[in-house]
């Protein structure tokens, strides 16, 4: 017959319970302990790249936004992350503050975009506003090292303020969106289309994307009073540019 488990292999199964996880927890705490080293390490070494490399991360945007895009996939967020004397990490890396570069950025792409905003309905391109400002600064003897990337980042860091600035993809390009009123799946789907097209009309979109015309004249006139597109009644059948597509001359 078979014998009963007693007390005495109860006792040891606790007891060999409490060893795994005794154990276990060393095994953590020994993981913990060296990843964080290896973060230490990791980090001594970012330092030590970024004041070898501080010229070039000052003076050249594509250098500047690789490093940046660095930090990202390792998890360090440049414009948070803080160091032993107080300051941010891009004041080791620019040279001066943060604030003095990206916010002073940020103040340039929010007068372009207030000033266009008649012209475009408060949606401009990001590589326009580079463009409009970098002809600023040639307009008086001046030189700019500023990127798109320096431009999305400048945006960014407009978030904390609750500007209502964001940056949205809208078929091949990104924009910036200056106004806080959302763009619905109808408005971006024409957007999209005058992007590609050049310019839509009534017929066009009832044709390509089988929409009745109550839906057409809809988006339309959506699109219209926000200014995102102009009409041009010049044609044989109206015309709907958006003049965030238009290029504009040097």
């Amino acid at each position: 017959m078979r014998k009963g488990v007693g007390l005495g292999a109860l006792t040891r199964n606790t007891q060999s319970s409490q060893q795994y996880a005794s154990h276990g927890q060393l095994l953590q705490k020994s993981h913990i302990d060296e990843l964080t080293t290896q973060l230490s390490v990791f980090q001594a070494s970012l330092s030590q790249f970024s004041r070898t490399h501080a010229k070039d991360i000052r003076s050249n945007p594509a250098f500047r936004a690789e490093f940046a895009r660095m930090c990202t996939a390792i998890g360090v967020d440049p414009l948070a992350s803080s160091s032993n004397r107080g300051g941010s990490f891009w004041a080791e890396m620019l040279g001066t503050s943060v604030n003095d570069f990206y916010f002073e950025l940020a103040v340039r792409v929010v007068e372009v975009c207030r000033r266009t905003r008649q012209e475009n309905g408060g949606l401009i391109a990001v590589a326009e506003v580079r463009e409009r400002i970098m002809r600023q600064d040639e307009s008086i003897g001046g030189s700019s090292d500023v990127s798109e990337d320096d431009i999305l980042r400048a945006v960014d860091a407009l978030k904390p303020l609750g500007s209502g600035f964001a940056v949205i993809d809208l078929g091949r390009r990104q924009m910036i969106r200056s106004v806080p009123k959302e763009l619905n799946t109808d408005q971006s789907t024409v957007l999209e289309a005058i992007q590609v097209l050049g310019f839509i009309t009534h017929s066009m979109l009832r044709v390509n994307l089988g929409w009745d015309g109550a839906r057409v004249q809809t988006v339309i006139d959506d699109l219209l009073s926000d200014s995102l597109v102009w009409l041009d009644g010049q044609a044989d059948e109206r015309e709907y540019w958006a003049p965030s597509f238009f290029k504009k001359s040097s």
